[in-house]
This record gives C-alpha cells, structure tokens and sequence, in this order.
C-alpha cells in the first residue's frame, strides 16, 4: 500500500509538471490555437491509440452505444475548453488564465447539483464566496502588459470558459465510470480531430522541426504520457491527497511564466491568484471554515 502510494505521488506530480509546461509549448509553437488543438488531438490520438491497444482496451464489445456517445460528448467539451484556455494566454497571461482556470471545480459543484442531485453544503458556498473574492481581486488588477496584447478581461473570460468546459467534461466522466479512462482520452482527441480538421489551415504548416517537435511533444508528452501518469496516479491515491497535488500544476504554469516571459504578477493579482487557490483546495479537500485549513476528520 505504501509502495503504491509513493508510486501514484511520483505519478501524479510528474503530470502536473507536465500539465503546467504546456502554455509555454502553445506560445512557442507559433501557430493559431485552433491549429495547436487540431495537432495535438492527432499526436495525442496516436500516442493513446498505442496505449489503448497494449492495454487491450480496442476489443470489439467494450463500449456501448450510449457510453460512446457521452465520451464524445465530452471530447467536444475538452476540445472547446483547450481552445478557450490557449486563446487566453495572450490577452490575460500564462499565469492569471491558470489561476482563473482553476476556478472548475466550483463549475463542476453547480453542475453536481443540477444534474446528479449532489449536495451543496454551508463550507462549499463559502469557499465558492471566497474563490469570487479572488476573482474580482484579479479584475480589478492593473496587469503588467509587457508581452500582453488584447483584452485582460476578455483573457479572464476565456479562462472561465474554459474552466466551464472542462467541468462539462469532468460530468460527462463521471457518467462514464468504470469505463477505461485511456479509452475516454482517445475517444476525445479523436472527436477533436474531426471539429478541428475543416477549419485547420494545412497550407500554412510549421517549417522548421523544432516547431514540429513541439506539437508532437503536445500530443505524445502532454496528452498521450500525461494521461497514462494522472489516471495511474488516480488510481494509486486517497482522493486528498490526488486533489493537493493537483496545485503542482498552477505553480509550475506561474514559474514557467515568470521564468521563461518574464511576466511577474501584480500585488493584488497575486493576492487574488492566492485566494483562488485556497479556496479550490479548500473545495478538494474538504476543509471547513470553521477549522480554517485543517481537513475533516471523520
């Protein structure tokens, strides 16, 4: 038991270094965001398909008809929240669009409650209070342009829809349960080949192989590899400890931000990004006001 646990906390740290990288791949690779998503859902699809079949996850009989339709279903929130969340960097930052992202899990408690009849407790309300809090400390913030064209809010905008969408997908899986989660991934990345195929760009392709490196890396290292790491660790670990180290995952997008643009935050955008982030961990891991930062005991 305690060999598995170091294991998944090897695992799911490593995927959330991975995850956090993945801004700096989408500026550096220079292409349109639609183009991004389109290649990295391909890559992504042939890394996962090799995995699927290795773990013999492609026999005929696996999946139902309705299991299949609602693993689509989410292929297409996943690819709308890539879009919406690349198309952020570049109007709110790597950092602020990371932090703001990580506003889905209050997204996923509204939709629990509309749709699974899961309960909204006193403790989830507050931290749902304090995580708006932080938001409008980050709207409120003079960001620092340097390197920033476009709309500071509409960036925040975007992260929100992105983060909106990905809790979409994250109810779609959990109708999905008990299913491969390999098998979910590739069924999404498939789907987002075929939305983004009409309307990539093929004339104007990357011309050098460190662009091509790139978008392969997206696909196999940040989709295919991420996804083999995060769902083994997943498997591994208590849930608390799953959800605290998932704030790997921010901190490393601010330092790659930080270190590779040079964007540092503004004080009360920092104050705001830290509010947010208390706020979700307080909503992962079940903290309660009243205890302030220290978990339930059953």
């Amino acid at each position: 038991m305690q060999n598995d646990i170091g294991k998944g906390t090897v695992e799911m740290t490593a995927a959330m270094v991975i995850s956090g990288t993945i801004g700096w791949f989408v500026v550096m690779s220079g292409q349109p965001v639609s183009g991004v998503v389109f290649w990295r859902c391909l890559f992504g699809a042939a890394s996962l398909l090799v995995i699927c079949g290795a773990l013999g996850f492609l026999r005929p009989g696996i999946l139902s008809p309705r299991t299949f339709g609602i693993a689509v279903l989410g292929g297409i929130a996943i690819v709308a929240n890539w879009l919406l969340l690349f198309a952020s960097y570049s109007h709110a930052s790597i950092s602020i669009a990371t932090t703001v992202y990580n506003t889905q899990p209050f997204m996923l408690l509204a939709l629990g409650a509309a749709f699974l009849g899961e309960k909204i407790t006193l403790a989830k309300l507050f931290w749902l209070a304090l995580a708006f809090a932080g938001m409008v400390a980050i709207i409120e913030a003079k960001p620092d342009a340097g390197g920033i064209s476009g709309s500071y809010g509409l960036g925040i905008a975007l992260a929100l829809g992105a983060a909106f969408f990905y809790a979409l997908a994250a109810l779609a899986a959990k109708w999905l349960k008990g299913t491969p989660p390999h098998l979910i991934a590739l069924i999404q990345v498939s789907t987002g080949i075929l939305m983004l195929a009409p309307v990539t760009d093929f004339s104007d392709l990357p011309t050098t192989a460190g662009s091509w490196c790139i978008l392969v890396a997206m696909g196999v290292v940040h989709t295919g590899l991420m996804y083999v790491l995060l769902y083994g660790a997943i498997q591994k670990l208590p849930t608390h400890l799953t959800g605290a180290l998932s704030f790997i995952y921010p901190i490393v997008a601010i330092a790659v931000d930080g270190l590779a643009f040079g964007r540092a935050l503004q004080p009360l955008q920092i104050l705001g990004a830290a509010i947010i982030l208390v706020a979700a961990a307080g909503m992962n891991l079940g903290w309660t006001p009243g205890r302030w930062l220290r978990p339930i005991r059953n």
